[in-house]
């Protein structure tokens, strides 16, 4: 398990070097494009492989255990280690990451986004999954920030070279962002561990904050929450999202939402929540704020993108929506308790799917249309999607309904639950103000619905195709590949939360105890 681990993290970075070299004669198939796509569908296939079996080898039994443990000294001088390890909150985490990676490198081999030489394209994106996935399994805060930053570059020439319009004043725009916030985070990560005189994370965790006094926890969290609330994104930091989100290929978007966002979120568990208790606690009823503003602005957004006339880009709709979704998120994990927190790590899964999902069929739309625009594509297929394209059609709907959160899919439970933990929070935390936060992310879902269902009546809706119109392209053999894992776990999570809660909860209690439970 411990080389499984290893494995997984350093086996992106090996395929990458390996992409960059010339293939030999037996493997190049009809061209050397088609050898290093068929490359990047085979390591990232290899990766996801060896995170089921991870999962598959996991001690259920002991999830609040790190597992697969790694500790090799790098750096002594500063006592930074090689530490990685795994438990029931980042094991998901990781999963849903070597998922996601492995379905864009098999979309990428029938559809792959016009721009520069595949051979790049493939060696970024194992680059990029190398990060995500380290970043879920690192304990050392050091290697944190490393894993944190590794992922920016290749992201960064994922959306400049293959990118849309406007891609390269996107990606400048995302750079820019989210290195500022890392410089601001680096100095808080520095600050907890020069005042601990370590950064092993787990060491950090069940001493629970009682090393550190309050002011350097207090300055560590604002310091460390700045830099995670730009990647979350938070509102206002999230300026950069939507332009990366409309400009991004199809994958890089599905990437983006789908793992990058949740980088963010987990700092937030895994390192302020256990390690600065009391300074999380100062500003948790800050944080709740934003996280209810940015629920409430982002469905307002995704309502005046939706307006008939309003020319509103559908991948730019539903990047306004993730600014929503991580919203709930965000309040999950400021009410302090156990429900709220595994609801937020709940949210996270549910978000990568279902948003990934949409991202995945927002860029089939505009590969059959030329746009992504609401009014042409509503206009195009004569508002009705379903005549045109029913399968197209109904995955639409049905991805768009599970981001609303119907009950009995994976939208459902995290919102749910982050709701409920702001109804109870943690003790030193008003009450009366999370009940507010609680009622205003409530009306936030009634927009959230609204604006979801005005996607679906414009775009799929309405009479029969006209006659002499001919049908487009429904959902194809590789598609189909694609994105039915995505379905088969929004649905499997929604009618079983207790496979990723019975991972998370014991995890979650034993962080917010420090350790002693």
């Amino acid at each position: 398990m411990q080389f499984l681990l290893a494995f997984t993290v350093v086996g992106p970075l090996l395929g990458a070097a390996a992409a960059l070299l010339p293939a030999p004669p037996g493997l190049k198939g009809k061209s050397p494009d088609q050898a290093v796509l068929r490359h990047g569908v085979t390591v990232t296939g290899v990766i996801l492989l060896a995170a089921i079996v991870l999962a598959t080898g996991f001690d259920h039994d002991r999830p609040s255990r790190m597992q697969a443990t790694t500790d090799i000294s790098w750096i002594p001088a500063l006592d930074v280690r090689i530490h990685l390890g795994i438990d029931g909150i980042s094991l998901p985490l990781l999963v849903l990451t070597a998922l996601l990676t492995f379905l864009c490198a098999l979309y990428s081999y029938f559809k792959m986004p016009s721009g520069p030489s595949p051979r790049a394209f493939v060696a970024l994106l194992l680059v990029l999954e190398s990060g995500t996935l380290a970043t879920f399994a690192v304990l050392d805060l050091v290697l944190f920030f490393l894993a944190f930053e590794m992922v920016l570059i290749p992201m960064y020439f994922l959306i400049a070279r293959w990118g849309g319009e406007g891609r390269r004043a996107a990606a400048w725009k995302f750079i820019l962002y989210t290195l500022l916030g890392s410089v601001v985070m680096l100095l808080g990560l520095l600050l907890i561990g020069v005042q601990a005189g370590t950064f092993d994370m787990v060491a950090l965790a069940a001493d629970n904050g009682r090393g550190l006094s309050t002011t350097v926890q207090v300055t560590a969290v604002l310091a460390i929450g700045l830099g995670l609330a730009v990647k979350t994104p938070m509102w206002p930091l999230h300026s950069w999202l939507p332009d990366a989100h409309t400009a991004a290929p199809t994958v890089g978007s599905v990437l983006l939402a789908g793992v990058l966002l949740k980088m963010g979120t987990y700092g937030f568990v895994r390192i302020v929540l256990p390690i600065a208790p009391d300074g999380m606690r100062t500003f948790a009823p800050y944080l709740a704020a934003f996280a209810v503003a940015g629920i409430v602005y982002g469905s307002l957004a995704c309502l005046a993108l939706v307006r008939p006339g309003a020319k509103g880009d559908l991948k730019r709709l539903i990047a306004y929506s993730s600014v929503g979704h991580m919203g709930f998120v965000l309040l999950g994990i400021a009410t302090m308790t156990p429900t709220g927190v595994n609801g937020a790590l709940f949210a996270n899964i549910a978000h990568g799917l279902v948003t990934g999902l949409l991202f995945f069929l927002v860029g089939a739309l505009k590969d059959r249309y030329g746009t992504a625009d609401l009014d042409t594509l509503a206009g195009a297929t004569g508002a009705a999607l379903y005549g045109r394209a029913p399968r197209l059609g109904a995955l639409l709907a049905f991805a768009a309904v599970a981001s609303l959160g119907l009950p009995g899919l994976a939208g459902f439970w995290g919102e749910m639950l982050a709701l409920f933990g702001a109804f109870e929070p943690a003790e030193g935390l008003s009450r009366p103000a999370f009940l507010t936060f609680m009622a205003i992310g409530a009306f936030g879902t009634l927009l959230t619905a609204a604006y979801l269902l005005l996607v679906i009546r414009r775009v799929c809706m309405g009479g029969p195709r006209p006659a002499g119109e001919t049908a487009i392209a429904d959902v194809q053999g590789y598609e189909f590949a694609a994105w039915t894992p995505l379905v088969a776990l929004t649905v499997l999570a929604g009618l079983w939360p207790a496979v990723l809660l019975g991972l998370t909860d014991p995890a979650v209690q034993q962080l917010l105890a420090g350790g002693t439970r």
